[in-house]
């Protein structure tokens, strides 16, 4: 009879090779997270602006608030005992972003879709660096 830790077993290590690369793709991720977390910390007037122009609020309060929601997930995400949870909210994060752009009718594949593209490259740097995503999603 197997044990509950036999049923678990880790697969194949992924290369180094793999590792790199999702480092490098999560590394682009948090990036953009950073500089687009940053401008709404600062409230910058194009973020106040751009938040009027999608229906949010377009006070410097709500810019800081969304950045420093963004900071937080970011950091989860970045953090490697804390990046499947990050990458999850994330999730919710960047999908309020395309339910967004969807109900003002923004162009589909550069506005819209925007965050989907975002999102399938924070979850495929996950897997690449994280066998224990890879090690869930085997089983």
């Amino acid at each position: 009879m197997a044990t509950a830790s036999a049923t678990f077993k880790s697969r194949t290590a992924p290369s180094k090779g793999a590792r790199r690369t999702g480092w490098v793709l999560s590394g682009l991720v948090i990036a953009f997270l950073l500089m687009d977390a940053t401008m709404k910390l600062l409230a910058l007037p194009i973020v106040t602006e751009a938040s009027a122009a999608l229906g949010w609020p377009s006070d410097v309060g709500t810019a800081r608030l969304l950045g420093a929601l963004l900071l937080s997930i970011t950091v989860l995400y970045a953090a490697r005992r804390t990046s499947i949870v990050g990458a999850i909210l994330l999730t919710g994060y960047l999908g309020g972003a395309v339910a967004t752009h969807a109900r003002i009718g923004s162009p589909l594949l550069t506005h819209t879709l925007f965050g989907v593209y975002l999102g399938v490259l924070a979850w495929a740097g996950l897997y690449l660096r994280n066998q224990k995503l890879r090690d869930l999603l085997a089983n």
